[in-house]
């Protein structure tokens, strides 16, 4: 009994790290693919348009809530900890440092990732399962190309101009909280954030937003292709999308901060 519960054992890891090496290779197929695709992609320029206003207009209501707690929640967590350290006059260096180089990338991916990466792999789950891609496929129409190219290719461009609103936003909060709140003047708020801006740490913050945009498109569009199973294998399609986008961008999070502030920015 014993040893039949430890073959199904060794057997269920087994499959899980083939099925996890399968997927690898077939995530990689389609990276190739739609690097391939990339140029006729870019022709049907509508699709991207409509797939940035999906993007990055639907997203912006929520990027806007979250950025400015973000931001409210920095300035009262900087306060407290620099209380009885460090003076008050810096609080606002610390709020800028902190959203563009970490909290603004990072959160407003997150966040997006959950909504858009969820409806990408609905959308293109539901399309897998009622045969639609196969009907794209018999009228000589390239699925990569007519669907995952658009969709990575508007994520990548709107997530560095959402997170440029998310940093301003997050960076705003910050400073209402800190002038009503916590008694720093508007005079030494807005000088420190002057005297400790560095235009390094804006871009390496947009370069991950770059970074995390592939990734939202990449496994929604992933993971929607590869959904079986009816409106069950939607639904696991679709919490797998979100799931993998969010591991991702945490595990490239901390790849990027040791390339840039160790390697590029490190002088």
């Amino acid at each position: 009994m014993h040893e039949d519960l430890a073959l199904r054992g060794v057997r269920y890891v087994w499959r899980r790290a083939f099925d996890w090496v399968a997927g690898v290779g077939r995530l990689t197929l389609l990276l190739g693919d739609v690097g391939r695709y990339l140029g006729p992609g870019l022709r049907s320029f509508g699709l991207v348009v409509r797939q940035m206003g999906a993007v990055g207009v639907g997203s912006l209501w929520l990027v806007v809530v979250v950025s400015v707690f973000t931001g409210a929640v920095a300035a009262v967590q900087a306060a407290y900890q620099f209380s009885t350290v460090v003076p008050l006059k810096y609080i606002g260096s610390v709020i800028l440092r902190s959203v563009i180089i970490e909290l603004g990338p990072v959160l407003t991916a997150l966040i997006v990732g959950g909504r858009v990466g969820s409806s990408i792999a609905a959308e293109l789950g539901t399309m897998k399962v009622t045969e639609q891609i196969d009907a794209l496929r018999a009228m000589a129409i390239n699925p990569v190309r007519y669907l995952v190219v658009p969709r990575v290719v508007a994520s990548v461009i709107m997530m560095p101009v959402l997170t440029i609103f998310a940093d301003a936003i997050a960076i705003f909060g910050g400073f209402v909280v800190s002038i009503t709140s916590i008694g720093v003047s508007t005079h030494t708020y807005t000088t420190s954030l002057k005297d400790f801006f560095y235009m390094k740490d804006l871009v390496s913050g947009l370069l991950k937003a770059v970074m995390f945009g592939g990734i939202i498109g990449t496994m929604g569009c992933f993971h929607g292709f590869a959904t079986e199973g009816g409106a069950e294998g939607v639904g696991v399609a679709t919490t797998n999308a979100v799931v993998s986008a969010c591991v991702l961008i945490l595990i490239s999070d901390y790849v990027l901060a040791n390339v840039f502030f160790r390697l590029i920015f490190a002088k």
